[in-house]
């Protein structure tokens, strides 16, 4: 017996007689030119290009293509190499085209997909719905009324370049920083959705854009600080003020940290303070589930005279949640601009000569000065917390806290012994370790 096989049926290309010869059938019917090409002739008599091929998830996929004969042999012909270069390039043809419609439709504008964008990030949960709002704000105000509308593909370098040099001479250098951030976490997303190959805001990175030099927060140097300690003791404002701007200077932590303190979070017996990494928001009162800035729980250890501040306070508000609540409404908070208005009220430009935020500068220097604590303890107490996700694996909440506690209670005793009389950091360190009364405290410290 001889061994036989079986052919493959081969298919012999059309002809324009042949497409045009082809008469209609109880049963539509299709004629086939090969490599995924068929002239579909329905039983009406109207004839129809349509196009099949495997698609990824290994379906058949079938595109219509146009009628024939206003679509000719040749032209359809033309049209499925076009649509296997796709393929070949590993797009769908199915999906190439949905997405060429929407874009004549403005489905795919460049606007539309930011929204697109800032929804998917918002629920990630990265942002608080406060920066969350701010962030499509600024898009809104800045950015889509220039480039709103323009096809997510055809916006181009040039374009984004022209939005930051708008945003740059309105003067918002934090604005122009984060635009440029999020356009190109926005043209990643549009590559992941294959919308565009290329991330046009690339290269925005090696653009050159004038920003304002950073605005330091003013800050008293350390020489002035028994004037400013007298003029808080002088102070005639409302009490709970003046005991807030003295807590605010004891402990140096920034404003809504502070602001928004509940009474739950302080431990006195082990004179802790544990500031949240996010609170409780309270109905109305916008911010006010603000924690700690890292968005981490973040321990300040209470200095003697920090709790005797506490116990003052507690008369005031200890029958509310607030430590600090707003005068007049005791489930409110008191003011972001609080601090200033009483540094104001006792005489001092908070442009240019002291601000509360200052209080952190200060502190930051007279610390470094005393020569007693390590830089990276100075910066865990300051909440200057490495980003680096891998490395915060390794840290803990609680890093260098003994040298912390000493640290809180050197600067409380600094602050006591320049109400007399100014003293450096550095001869107060000094006097400290020669005095046996207190030396235990801060001897093993000392460098």
């Amino acid at each position: 017996m001889y061994p036989y096989f079986i052919m493959a049926k081969k298919t012999i290309p059309l002809s324009d007689s042949k497409c045009t010869g082809a008469k209609p059938q109880e049963k539509d019917y299709s004629l086939y030119d090969g490599h995924g090409l068929i002239l579909f002739i329905r039983k009406s008599g109207s004839k129809v290009w349509r196009f099949k091929y495997k698609r990824a998830n290994g379906k058949d996929g079938l595109m219509t293509l146009g009628n024939f004969p206003a679509l000719s042999l040749k032209a359809a012909r033309d049209k499925r190499r076009e649509l296997e270069e796709l393929i070949a390039n590993g797009i769908d043809p199915i999906e190439h085209g949905e997405i060429q419609k929407a874009k004549l439709d403005n489905a795919y504008s460049f606007e539309v997909i930011a929204r697109d964008w800032h929804k998917e990030y918002s629920n990630t949960g990265r942002w608080i719905e406060h920066t969350a709002e701010r962030a499509l704000k600024n898009f809104e105000d800045y950015v889509f009324p220039i480039i709103g509308q323009q096809s997510i593909d055809a916006v181009k370098p040039r374009d984004l370049v022209k939005v930051l040099r708008s945003i740059e001479e309105s003067g918002y250098a934090e604005v122009l920083k984060k635009t440029r951030q999020r356009f190109s976490s926005i043209f990643a997303y549009a590559i992941s959705r294959g919308l565009i190959e290329e991330n046009p805001a690339y290269f925005l990175k090696d653009v050159f854009i004038k920003t304002n030099k950073s605005k330091h927060h003013p800050q008293l140097p350390l020489e002035q600080l028994p004037e400013l300690l007298q003029k808080l003791e002088n102070d005639k404002g409302y009490p709970i003020t003046k005991l807030c701007t003295t807590f605010a200077l004891h402990t140096f932590v920034r404003s809504s940290e502070f602001r928004f303190a509940r009474w739950s979070e302080f431990d006195l017996q082990k004179g802790i303070w544990t500031i949240p990494g996010e609170r409780e928001l309270i109905p109305g009162q916008k911010f006010s589930n603000r924690g700690a800035k890292m968005k981490m729980d973040h321990l300040i250890p209470l200095s003697p005279q920090v709790i005797d501040i506490l116990k003052e306070i507690h008369p005031y508000s200890g029958m509310t949640k607030n430590v600090f609540p707003k005068n007049g409404d005791p489930q409110g908070f008191i003011s972001e601009s609080t601090i200033n208005k009483t540094l104001r009220r006792i005489g001092y430009d908070t442009n240019k000569d002291i601000c509360g935020h200052g209080f952190r500068g200060m502190a930051c220097s007279a610390l470094v000065q005393s020569t007693l604590f390590q830089k990276e303890a100075v910066e865990k107490q300051m909440s200057h917390q490495e980003r680096d996700q891998v490395r915060l694996a390794y840290t803990h909440q609680a890093e260098y806290l003994e040298e912390r506690k000493a640290m809180l209670n050197w600067w409380s005793d600094y602050l006591e012994a320049n109400r007399v009389g100014y003293i450096s950091p550095y001869d107060f360190t000094q006097q400290l370790l020669n005095d046996d009364v207190i030396n235990f405290k801060y001897a093993k410290l000392a460098k």
